[in-house]
């Protein structure tokens, strides 16, 4: 049964907002960098424009059970409208900025969204459109009815339709509407809908995941009891809001507690940024966390010998005494060095980080035990936790006095796991089932599939592959859809072999392939930087893309595959290998938003190569 001695801090996400401005009122909460300078919102300014917008909602008729869409990357924008919607008792629905039009269309267009804000004049260019039925799916927007818009004007194009050109109003307008007619919040209940957020999806159209107050709150309730933050404590925000996992452990679980979220100016701008805000927290997926390890790697490879080996006896001393805590054991040698190591060693890379990075939360996909030791072991301690957008998002985590590395935690309170081995037919391995508050209410408008994912007792079918150890810790194995025979009859589970490849740091990206094939084949990306330096070393000239086809450059990666695959099973080994030049990115539409690999995108462009291999 599930956990029924949880009794949630909050109800709502208005419980959230109500609790936070009341009692955090002159601290910072979002820091945005605007010419050069970080300038800093405090929760009452927050609190001031959440009601100037809730009031602008209620004058353009957003009313209960409405739905509010956002095309917008994080800023402080996106949290007030987010809160101004919950204040009216209508769901919020957020969009990326880097999805194409016929995404944020039919997206709009499923959810019946009334309003929509979004980032500039061209998303609001291409929203009139797509309302006017001139885009290429031609079916128009009919619910839409006022476009609010964050970075541009109210100016519309000469092009637009004449019906259309009095819907676009500006972010300051719509403000002013609001602080001429001001609201109270609405109340909404803890089973209305706070969010629809749209699964990416690596096939077809996203489906909309319902997510009630009780879902969010209960969630944002449960970090408090197992991994309450500080008012000293700071994030650099870049994991999109617009994904469960940065909504809602970073953005309402921040918040709640009284933390402050500097906004990150882009992905290739987080290590300069963690420098200038000096963030206590962090919130990633793996990719990220590979970055650092791959980048701490080879400063480390391009420094003095003596350097080097003063590195490597740090870790190793670090890794020493985590074995000696683990069997209650310590030693005050290794205390005494560890003392030494991170005043020279470790608090020198942790400045480059801001340093005064303490915690590291890992969310999103499984991160390589490997690197999560590595990152533990500069002295940021590495959090894992798991859940997907219909958990809302967390599982399970892992929190001070419950923790072990390589595994995605225990079940948050007022959450249950079971593992499921109708499928697998594996003793250990089977599908991981969630029950619990964190459960979503379905996904909107699919019934066949909201039935193929609940169990008869409501718990909801996760299609991630794993174990429960004696201890009550959730290991991920892999995906099952993803896992796949071999024509000797083993199932191999491509990703955690993927993972494993992307630690040499040759190698950027890998793909895993050997559906009903002898043997496996893998797509290796290089890391162009890290060959450029190697092929200098090893008198290659011309063109990059020209290395790619070279004999000593494919026998370097050969090595480098066969080093990182020394751990895998016999069955798994790698036996050929094709370098391409292209990486997978969310732009190619080869990686979701989210940086998950779509897999038979993949597959369709590089079939023929991966056929050439056997």
């Amino acid at each position: 049964m599930t956990d029924t001695s949880f009794t949630p801090k909050f109800d709502t996400l208005v419980d959230v907002f109500d609790s936070a401005t009341a009692r955090y009122r002159d601290r910072p909460l979002f820091g945005e960098k605007r010419n050069g300078t970080w300038n800093w919102m405090t929760f009452a300014e927050f609190a001031r424009d959440v009601a100037d917008v809730r009031g602008g909602f209620a004058a353009l008729g957003v009313n209960e059970k409405d739905r509010v869409g956002i095309i917008a990357n994080n800023r402080s924008e996106w949290a007030i409208a987010a809160y101004a919607t919950y204040g009216r008792n209508a769901a919020y629905v957020p969009m990326y900025e880097s999805q194409h039009l016929k995404e944020w269309a039919y997206i709009l267009r499923d959810c019946g969204a009334k309003l929509v804000i979004v980032a500039n004049d061209k998303a609001r260019d291409a929203i009139l459109a797509a309302k006017a039925g001139t885009d290429d799916e031609g079916k128009g927007l009919p619910d839409l009815q006022h476009i609010v818009v964050l970075g541009g004007t109210s100016n519309i194009a000469s092009s637009t339709p004449p019906a259309d050109k009095d819907i676009a109003i500006t972010w300051d307008e719509l403000k002013k509407l609001g602080r001429d007619k001001p609201v109270a919040s609405l109340r909404p209940t803890s089973a209305d809908i706070a969010g629809f957020i749209y699964t990416s999806g690596t096939t077809g159209n996203p489906k909309g995941v319902k997510l009630t107050h009780k879902n969010i709150a209960c969630n944002v309730s449960a970090m408090h009891e197992v991994f309450p933050m500080s008012t000293e404590d700071r994030s650099l925000s870049f994991l999109p809001w617009a994904h469960s996992f940065g909504q809602s452990v970073e953005l309402h679980g921040l918040l709640s507690m009284g933390a402050s979220m500097a906004i990150a100016e882009s992905v290739d701008k987080i290590i300069a940024n963690l420098s200038e805000v000096h963030p206590t927290l962090l919130f990633s997926v793996p990719r990220i966390f590979n970055r650092i390890y791959d980048g701490v790697n080879k400063k480390v490879e391009a420094d003095s010998p003596l350097r080097r080996r003063i590195f490597r006896a740090a870790v190793a001393n670090a890794a020493l005494r985590k074995r000696l805590a683990e069997k209650k054991r310590s030693s005050g040698f290794a205390d005494l060095k560890q003392k030494v190591f991170d005043r020279v060693v470790f608090q020198k890379i942790r400045d480059q980080f801001g340093g005064k990075l303490r915690y590291a939360f890992s969310g999103g996909a499984a991160i390589s035990r490997e690197v999560a030791e590595f990152i533990d072991n500069l002295g940021i301690t590495v959090y894992e936790g798991y859940g997907l957008t219909e958990t809302s998002p967390i599982a399970t985590a892992n929190w001070p006095g419950a923790r072990k590395i390589g595994s995605v935690g225990k079940p948050i309170p007022g959450v249950r796991i079971e593992i499921d081995r109708t499928e697998t037919n594996d003793p250990k391995n089977g599908e991981i089932v969630v029950f619990g508050h964190n459960v979503m209410l379905g996904y909107h408008g699919h019934e066949e599939e909201n039935s193929k994912v609940f169990t008869p007792d409501g718990g909801f079918r996760t299609g991630d592959m794993g174990y429960l150890d004696e201890d009550g810790f959730l290991y991920i194995t892999g995906r099952i859809k993803e896992q796949y025979k071999l024509e000797n009859g083993k199932y191999v589970v491509p990703s955690p072999l993927e993972d494993q490849l992307k630690l040499s740091p040759f190698i950027a990206n890998s793909f895993v392939f050997g559906d009903n094939k002898l043997y496996n084949v893998a797509l290796v990306v290089p890391d162009m930087g890290a060959l450029k330096k190697w092929a200098e070393q090893h008198g290659l000239s011309g063109e990059p893309a020209t290395w790619l086809d070279n004999e000593k450059v494919n026998a370097l990666y050969r090595e480098e595959v066969d080093k990182h695959s020394a751990g895998f099973k016999q069955f798994e080994k790698i036996k050929r290998l094709k370098l391409i030049p292209e990486d997978f990115t969310v732009e190619n539409g080869m990686l979701t938003p989210k940086l998950s690999l779509k897999r038979r995108v993949v597959l369709a462009k590089y079939q023929g190569e991966l056929d050439k291999l056997y």
